[in-house]
């Protein structure tokens, strides 16, 4: 186990090492990924920003963060599998990303794009901008009534304006969220419009608050929850009181540590609460988690590789 956890690093290291490079010789974005698929960055009416509660920027702990720097990026990138198969329904993984960060910053980083491909997924990946290298958990229009709605219907006529879709319409979705995504997903639940659509939500040590939120989610939609923390991450006494309480209710749930996780836990269990040993940035990509945790999931067809 030692051995593949290390080769995951290495591996990681040097996707790493080749996407600089690929920047210093000018590659664009579409360049980089080809080989996994089509990416497109566009910028839309309904992304997360700009914001009228931010159109003064935002200070934390007595620093101003500019609204013309950090909240006036309207980019969602849009990723779509070589191998995805177009249907009547297309399916959906949004991700949203936590403080400090910009859109090509998580893709690198948490090497999304390639997790995804590697689940085999017949999914499109979606990941809005939100407060961009900023501290700060809003997401802007996301958090309005149907704001979720209104944005993920624009996805879709962009995608068949630019015939990389058909007459689909949506279908399951997926949404995960490292660290401060954790807000703006707990908004979409409980307002944004298509939660009958959401089959599943993926926190990556993200859940330091709106936990009614989730927990209504759970009970009244039947929704599947993996939350993965970490012990100086901020969230595991949360997670702990969580699990205290669905004792209480009487939910069932499934516990574990990390290195003992099976693809059959997270198969066979609805809720599930994962303890990693690895720190905050790190349970999103280092042992291939992101991956694991969609190619386990049911609401997504799967598309082997002769297809």
């Amino acid at each position: 186990m030692k051995v593949c956890s290390s080769l995951r690093i290495m591996s990681a290291l040097l996707l790493g090492v080749l996407f600089c490079l690929s920047m210093l010789r000018g590659q664009s974005q579409s360049e980089i990924y080809s080989q996994y698929g089509t990416i497109r960055k566009v910028s839309l009416k309904s992304a997360p920003f700009p914001h009228p509660r931010r159109a003064q920027g935002y200070t934390y702990r007595d620093q101003l963060f500019a609204a013309e720097q950090h909240y006036q990026d309207s980019s969602v990138a849009i990723f779509i599998p070589n191998y995805f198969r177009p249907g009547k329904r297309v399916d959906f993984v949004v991700h949203f990303h936590g403080w400090y960060a910009s859109i090509d910053s998580v893709l690198k980083r948490f090497r999304l794009i390639e997790q995804l491909s590697g689940s085999r997924k017949n999914a499109i990946l979606i990941v809005p901008q939100g407060p961009k290298n900023a501290p700060d958990s809003f997401g802007g229009k996301l958090e309005d009534p149907d704001g979720f709605k209104s944005f993920m219907e624009e996805i879709v006529l962009y995608l068949r304006a630019e015939q990389l879709l058909g007459k689909s319409r949506i279908g399951n979705i997926i949404v995960s969220g490292h660290s401060g995504g954790y807000h703006v997903i707990a908004s979409i639940l409980n307002c944004g419009g298509l939660t009958g659509n959401i089959k599943e939500v993926h926190l990556y040590d993200g859940l330091y608050g709106e936990i009614e939120k989730y927990v209504q989610w759970i009970e009244h939609y039947n929704g599947k929850f993996i939350h993965i923390f970490t012990t100086n991450g901020g969230t595991k006494e949360n997670s702990i009181a969580l699990m205290d309480s669905m004792k209480c209710w009487q939910m069932p749930f499934c516990y574990t540590m990390e290195d003992e996780l099976s693809q059959a836990m997270l198969m066979d269990n609805r809720i599930i609460f994962i303890f990693s040993n690895l720190r905050h940035s790190e349970v999103i990509s280092v042992k291939d988690e992101y991956e694991r945790f969609l190619s386990a999931s049911q609401y997504l067809k799967t598309v082997r590789m002769r297809e």
